[in-house]
């Protein structure tokens, strides 16, 4: 950083000083961490030597939070790849199924924004299209946060339920498929749009209606035209303001496929198949004739489906995350 060429290349210095950062901050948590561990050490020696049992509780409860501590410093550190720190942007669709999927659908965006809420980040639903009866027949969330993306990295996939479905008269048990699927959100540097590659419609929010009704044409659908994605942003009444989300909604894919693409291209040249994760089921939620949440990919099963559903997912995300299972 002294040197007079390592401000030349603007954005590799930004880089490489937000890096050193980064792990001047690992460093600094570990010695911390340490010193605490090595301080509870002397105590409990001190405590064994004088046959002191009055602090027992003490040093158990430094254990405890020492743990705790430990375990969450384990997560900063795996959460180490390019996009971890960024935000998040999730995508949630139904499967086959019609009203009955489109629920289960709702029942995930549902669950994803009590996680956030539960675990400190911003969550907001930036588009959301609902069902003609229930449910939803799309919905978009923008996650906001220090590592929003590493921890939902590993809930890409397809999400499977299994119940009573009460939309059945006949009380009959349903499976029903939902797919999810998260990618980071992207500095505008990484990814180039050029406006004559766009196509932008606007429209009229759709809700359903009542005295807060969208009566302008405020929504935006932005069709990138050499790729064909679609994007779309209505939670604004500012058409500007859904306009700006659309595009960094379109940035994120464009960099996810620009991604999928080199991660083929080397699969091909080194022979080696992935499985693609958004196509494979990754966790089960049964919750007839007995209740069970399983992710497939871990072995990991809970019990309490109310509390799962209700954002307690943490469990799992640990789970993945520590698997080290390629996202």
């Amino acid at each position: 950083m002294a040197s007079p060429v390592f401000w030349e290349d603007n954005r590799r210095a930004q880089g490489l000083v937000q890096e050193r950062s980064e792990l001047t901050r690992v460093v600094g948590r570990w010695r911390e961490l340490s010193t605490a561990a090595e301080e509870l050490r002397l105590l409990w020696e001190m405590a064994v030597e004088e046959g002191d049992e009055s602090v027992a509780a003490e040093i158990e409860d430094g254990l405890h939070r020492l743990r705790q501590s430990l375990e969450e410093f384990e997560l900063k550190v795996i959460l180490s790849a390019a996009h971890d720190r960024k935000n998040a942007i999730v995508s949630i669709h139904p499967g086959a199924g019609g009203t009955e999927s489109q629920d289960w659908a709702q029942m995930l965006v549902r669950m994803y924004l009590r996680w956030a809420e539960r675990s400190g980040f911003k969550a907001e639903v930036v588009d959301l299209l609902p069902g003609e009866e229930a449910g939803i027949k799309s919905a978009t969330i923008e996650v906001s946060g220090e590592y929003a993306y590493g921890y939902l990295k590993g809930e890409t996939g397809v999400h499977r339920l299994v119940r009573i479905s009460p939309f059945d008269a006949s009380r009959r048990r349903h499976t029903s498929f939902a797919s999810v699927s998260v990618i980071p959100e992207v500095e505008d540097v990484e990814v180039v749009v050029r406006d004559e590659d766009l196509r932008i419609d606007v429209f009229r929010s759709s809700g359903p209606g009542g005295q807060g009704v969208n009566t302008a044409d405020s929504a935006v659908r932005i069709t990138h035209l050499p790729s064909g994605i679609v994007v779309q942003c209505q939670n604004e009444r500012s058409q500007l303001r859904n306009r700006d989300t659309a595009l960094r909604i379109l940035r994120a894919r464009l960099y996810q496929v620009y991604e999928k693409k080199q991660r083929e291209e080397l699969a091909e040249l080194t022979g080696e198949k992935k499985e693609i994760a958004f196509g494979s089921q990754i966790r089960s939620y049964t919750f007839h004739p007995y209740q069970l949440i399983k992710d497939h990919r871990t072995g990991l099963e809970a019990g309490n489906v109310e509390a799962v559903m209700d954002g307690e997912i943490d469990a799992f995300i640990r789970a993945y995350l520590l698997s080290g299972k390629p996202v």
